[in-house]
């Protein structure tokens, strides 16, 4: 199942992906579902109901709306740093042999097609192309070999990250959480769609149609059981919380010269059997 949450005059919706059409419902309308990620806590059975009711709904223009990150409120959303052997390398890092965790806050995070924000404080604003994976079951102390249980879903993120800011201190917190740089979508895939753990997919990043990053999600150091039962020895996971499982290779600041995103630019991050997540490079405005 594929679930779309957009907004239209105003108005959150929520629409369903079948055989290439977006079937869907808007809040006030009868027959709506109700709020995705109360559906999420409620799991697949309450997805199942749900996807008949808006199949039963109306045509939806995704691209006439406006659509929203696929979790509206995560409890958490846990970033993975260096997840990609051949990223590490081009960072000038050693290759961890712990996940590199940081956090992302909901006030970054915007939707599909919407302008990833260039601040008034910094012009080195880069891309990272990554995928993410929703959690339906919570739960601590998870061990890895049920961790995929725990997974609902997948999507796709680009953590835009302002390069001088992240480095500024040893802790990346501030980089990685300027206001409108957090891409999510542009949908919502269930778990069952996808290979177990969102193995063997490609990976595409392009600015401007250029590729700049390509890889197999296959190519990650930890991979997404390992994150869940890793991150869960000190964290309860929650139903609605994203883990955002890195990046590979190609990101703008490793090259030479460096490749910054600027106002213009369009930015997309491509993962098989999900889709692509397309956003504009806008600078803040007052």
């Amino acid at each position: 199942m594929r679930f779309v949450r957009y907004q239209a005059e105003h108005e959150e919706g929520l629409a369903i992906e079948q055989a290439g059409e977006a079937r869907g419902l808007t809040a006030s309308e009868a027959g709506y579902p109700g709020d995705f990620d109360a559906l999420v806590r409620k799991g697949l059975p309450a997805l199942e109901q749900a996807a008949k009711a808006l199949g039963a709904g109306h045509s939806v223009d995704l691209a006439a709306v406006s659509r929203l990150p696929p979790i509206r409120a995560p409890e958490k959303v846990i970033c993975v740093g260096l997840n990609y052997r051949d990223h590490s390398t081009e960072s000038g890092f050693k290759q961890p042999d712990y996940p590199t965790l940081f956090s992302r806050f909901n006030s970054s995070l915007i939707g599909d097609g919407a302008p990833i924000v260039r601040p008034f404080a910094s012009d080195k604003l880069d891309y990272e192309g990554e995928l993410v994976a929703i959690i339906g079951t919570g739960g601590r102390h998870i061990p890895l070999a049920s961790a995929l249980d725990h997974v609902i879903g997948y999507s796709i993120f680009n953590d835009g990250s302002i390069r001088d800011y992240q480095f500024k201190s040893p802790q990346w917190t501030v980089g990685k959480n300027f206001d409108g740089t957090g891409a999510f979508g542009p949908c919502f895939v269930t778990a069952d769609e996808l290979p177990p753990g969102g193995k063997g997919l490609r990976l595409q990043t392009r600015l401007n149609g250029e590729v700049v990053q390509s890889a197999s999600t296959s190519d990650m150091v930890f991979d997404v059981a390992t994150l869940i039962a890793i991150i869960s020895e000190a964290i309860t996971l929650r139903s609605g919380d994203v883990i955002v499982t890195g990046t590979p290779s190609g990101v703008g600041q490793s090259r030479k010269p460096p490749l910054f995103m600027k106002p213009g630019d369009t930015v997309q991050v491509e993962i098989e059997k999900i889709g692509v997540l397309s956003n504009p490079i806008a600078d803040e405005t007052r």
